[in-house]
């Protein structure tokens, strides 16, 4: 048995209240789920920036009566330090999923992406400092090894970051570390690889590419990769996020705390083998997509190539993703048929 299995069994049986701040947005609902089901009390903070009141009701449909009698949701915002206070209250476990992710958002707008990612993100540190809670566990990003060449990503090893948005989670690390060293709270950053799965959204101009190209295909719509299609990258199922999440937050051992750890499969794909999975999942669930890319110039501000060892997570928390990107995308396709077509 896993030690997320182990987990999984011992959380019914001693409820502790979380707080998932970007409840609505794709990863924070993808957790309330996963957390409600398991029987737990918690606390949703978000300001629908880029979250949907469609997330929370899908959810509240997933689960029983009673589970979700068990959440508790504010609308507030991380840049204003009062809701985060409010949120913390009585909290044991605090995961921050809330951001404005995106590289090209953060370079129309790095304004509000440091805004909201720092001041946020500070916000929220001291809020949950304040109140005394057990750990925090916030989403960092792959996006903090910038220009360094070197492949698998280990995470003692970064370079320059290549976007405001790079810059606003490589920060996020130094302060959360700080806070551990200042004050002797609790923290674990979890780098995210390419994180997909249902809930995620398809539209608008910062749409991760696998949803989006998968709404597009449904539609009969053309596809566009951005450069030649070689740029490849680890994709990370969501449930494999979830997991990280859930044991970060519970890890008791000195070692594991207060460290930052990549959250992917340890896998590479390439655009051009992402979009020719996508399509086979799709004819093999009955959508047949025909027509071939069409290639883009590159986009300012992305690293060319992505891959994550995952040997210290595996290690020092016991992570073990349970789904590559093949089984990811099995997983994926169903929710997306329903939804988007």
């Amino acid at each position: 048995m896993t030690r997320y299995e182990e987990l999984c069994l011992d959380l019914p049986k001693n409820p502790k209240t979380w707080l998932v701040t970007g409840a609505a947005g794709f990863i924070g609902s993808n957790l309330l789920e996963t957390l409600l089901k398991l029987d737990q009390r918690v606390i949703g903070l978000d300001n629908f920036a880029t979250g949907y009141q469609r997330n929370l009701d899908e959810v509240m449909g997933l689960v029983t009566p009673d589970q979700w009698a068990r959440f508790t949701f504010i609308e507030g915002d991380i840049r204003n330090l009062d809701d985060c206070r409010r949120a913390c209250e009585r909290v044991d476990y605090v995961l921050h999923q809330a951001a404005l992710g995106s590289v090209p958002r953060s370079l129309n707008d790095p304004i509000t992406s440091n805004a909201t990612n720092i001041d946020g993100f500070l916000n929220m540190l001291v809020a949950a400092r304040d109140a005394m809670v057990a750990s925090f566990t916030y989403a960092a990003s792959s996006s903090t090894y910038g220009d360094h060449p070197g492949l698998p990503k280990v995470e003692d090893v970064i370079g320059r970051p290549l976007s405001p948005y790079a810059i606003t989670k490589y920060v996020n690390e130094l302060y959360a570390e700080v806070f551990s060293r200042s004050y002797g709270f609790s923290t674990i950053g979890l780098r995210y690889f390419n994180v997909f799965g249902k809930r995620q959204d398809p539209n608008g101009a910062y749409a991760a590419v696998i949803p989006k190209w998968t709404a597009a295909m449904i539609a009969g719509e053309n596809v566009f990769i951005n450069g030649d299609g070689e740029t490849s990258r680890d994709f990370c199922f969501v449930d494999n996020a979830v997991q990280a999440n859930l044991l970060a937050a519970a890890a008791t051992a000195e070692c594991a705390r207060n460290q930052v750890y990549n959250v992917a499969v340890g896998g590479r794909t390439t655009l051009n083998q992402l979009f020719h999975a996508l399509r086979q999942v799709l004819g093999e669930q009955g959508v047949v997509y025909d027509r071939a890319p069409v290639y883009n110039d590159f986009r300012s501000g992305d690293v060319r190539h992505s891959q994550a060892n995952i040997e210290k997570a595996g290690t020092l928390l016991g992570y073990r993703p349970t789904s590559d990107i093949r089984a990811g995308i099995v997983a994926f396709i169903p929710w997306c048929i329903k939804v988007y077509s």
